[in-house]
């Protein structure tokens, strides 16, 4: 953990995910003060018709993209929202989303909900130090 997920309705190239998941590691890393071998991508290629969101009032669903964030608890508000507007538009750059038809969630998890055996087990809570 963090887990950076991304689901699309498209089909990218082997590239554009690994690029993508790079730019996404490595801003998430920087901005949250995290070591980056604690992230993990995953981006979802639902298919045609995969995610839907109704757009406007009495219209028909779109096809949309939603980016979960599992984290750990503890970022402000603001950092959160500097964030997802940066990997927003890594998606946006590298993989040509719509920046209106992209959502991002947060969910936020104490460090002990969070376990890596090659880096020693539970992570460490967040603290104010690490940003």
């Amino acid at each position: 953990m963090p887990y950076l997920q991304l689901d699309t309705n498209e089909h990218y190239s082997v590239a554009q995910k690994k690029l993508l998941a790079a730019r996404m590691s490595e801003t998430y890393a920087r901005m949250m003060s995290v070591d980056i071998r604690r992230i993990s991508v995953a981006i979802r290629e639902l298919g045609d018709g995969g995610v839907w969101r109704i757009t406007a009032a009495g219209s028909d669903p779109e096809p949309v993209s939603v980016m979960m964030l599992d984290i750990r608890r503890g970022r402000t508000p603001e950092l959160r929202m500097e964030v997802a507007a940066a990997l927003c538009a890594h998606c946006v750059e590298i993989l040509g989303l719509n920046e209106h038809r992209l959502n991002v969630e947060f969910t936020q998890h104490s460090g002990d909900e969070m376990y890596h055996p090659a880096l020693g087990g539970y992570s460490p809570e967040w603290t104010e130090d690490e940003q």
